[in-house]
């Protein structure tokens, strides 16, 4: 990664849904990066897909205004980072790369994020996106906290 090169964050969909519903937080700064263009967003489609059916139950609970500001925020997040979307991976190479990660539901995920080769995966589901997932696969996976932690140390 060059200066001019920005970091490359592929986002688990509990930080994207989670920057979009809170009114403030860590999820929402990393967001916030990513509308500003200072990250580049890489959006899997199968972490699209999540995230759409996620926000459409929140809003749902809603009362209607609040449930239209939910929607905006998101499509609007969509203009301003204009994310790089990362297919689907094909059913065979989700079969053969089981092992990558013990919760099968997280293989798409994982393969998406190989695919995409991120700077960093953010993702709250640490049990699951393990250390031991990001050594068998070289990619950096951390928390936004982590994240933001590292982003602290090399600035200063």
């Amino acid at each position: 990664m060059t200066p001019a090169t920005p970091p490359r964050l592929f986002l688990d969909s509990n930080v994207l849904t989670g920057g979009i519903v809170s009114p403030w937080g860590l999820d929402k700064a990393v967001l916030s990066l990513c509308a500003a263009r200072i990250c580049r967003m890489l959006l899997a489609e199968i972490v699209r897909e999540e995230v759409e059916v996620n926000l459409l139950r929140h809003a749902a609970v809603l009362d209607p205004q609040e449930a239209d500001q939910v929607l905006d925020d998101y499509t609007n997040l969509i203009q301003l980072a204009r994310p790089i979307i990362i297919p689907l991976p094909h059913a065979d190479d989700v079969v053969r790369s089981r092992h990558f990660i013990r919760h099968a539901v997280d293989v798409p995920v994982l393969l998406s994020a190989l695919q995409s080769q991120p700077d960093w995966l953010l993702t709250h589901n640490m049990a699951h996106f393990t250390p031991a997932v990001a050594n068998r696969t070289g990619l950096r996976i951390a928390t936004p906290y982590a994240f933001f932690q590292a982003l602290s140390r090399s600035l200063g």
